[in-house]
């Protein structure tokens, strides 16, 4: 259960995070959004980074060996950035069509799915 409910929040956590630091982009050519200073655009980040942060530290406590729960410090980092890869792939797909996949892209997840691999490695 714990393990479900980390990887859970870790994607919720990540979905904001994209957001927050990519989805700003795709809002240039809103008249609202353009009209805001950069320091206007930061604020309106940091709003969604807080979103990030309500799932991101409870994923960490919850999924935490030392918490009693069933992943190390660094399975929890390279879960995690796997799952921000994957988040931020199927954003950047779907939102930002004029950057396509290329072979690089994938040869670059197949290392991400080795070094999970070798971090669970015992």
């Amino acid at each position: 259960m714990k393990i479900l409910l980390t990887l859970g929040l870790l994607l919720i956590s990540n979905v904001f995070m994209t957001f927050a630091w990519y989805g700003q982009l795709r809002l240039k050519g809103q008249s609202w959004f353009d009209h805001l200073p950069l320091f206007g655009i930061i604020l309106f980040c940091w709003g969604i980074a807080l979103l990030e942060y309500m799932f991101q530290v409870p994923a960490n406590r919850i999924g935490f060996q030392g918490n009693d729960g069933p992943f190390s410090l660094f399975q929890l980092k390279v879960i995690q950035e796997v799952i921000s890869l994957s988040v931020f792939t199927l954003f950047a797909v779907l939102c930002f069509k004029s950057e396509p996949l290329k072979w690089n892209h994938f040869a670059a997840f197949l290392c991400l799915i080795l070094a999970v691999y070798f971090v669970f490695k015992k």
